[in-house]
């Protein structure tokens, strides 16, 4: 059973999802709408892991200086990497291998937060 679930909010959290599926291989896990028809919460999931995320007002793009990043554990780096890129990811750090035998990279998604992505499974 998970424990710790990282909440997003994005000022048009339907274009996110679709985005965040095509890039990052997210499945949508349930979609729930307010009144209005727009997304009032979701939740995606990725092999074990899940996040929720939702709408905010403010249309801005977050701060991208001192970012929080939110690691996801996957199989194949450089595949996921390139499924990211071309669905238009800005990637800000290329495939490496760390000193701990984990591969990852890094990419900001279309509303500025830092995604690191790796083998390393803890």
């Amino acid at each position: 059973m998970r424990t710790v679930y990282p909440v997003f909010r994005y000022p048009d959290p339907r274009s996110a999802i679709d985005w965040l599926c095509s890039a990052f291989g997210f499945q949508a896990h349930a979609v729930h709408e307010a009144p209005d028809g727009s997304v009032a919460h979701a939740e995606l999931v990725l092999d074990t892991g899940m996040i929720m995320l939702g709408g905010r007002a403010d249309a801005t793009p977050r701060l991208i200086h001192d970012d929080p990043q939110d690691y996801v554990a996957v199989p194949d780096v450089d595949a996921h990497c390139a499924r990211a890129r071309a669905a238009g990811a800005e990637i800000t750090q290329e495939p490496f291998d760390t000193d701990y035998g984990s591969r990852d990279y890094a990419a900001r998604d279309l509303d500025g937060n830092v995604w690191t992505f790796g083998t390393y499974r803890p």
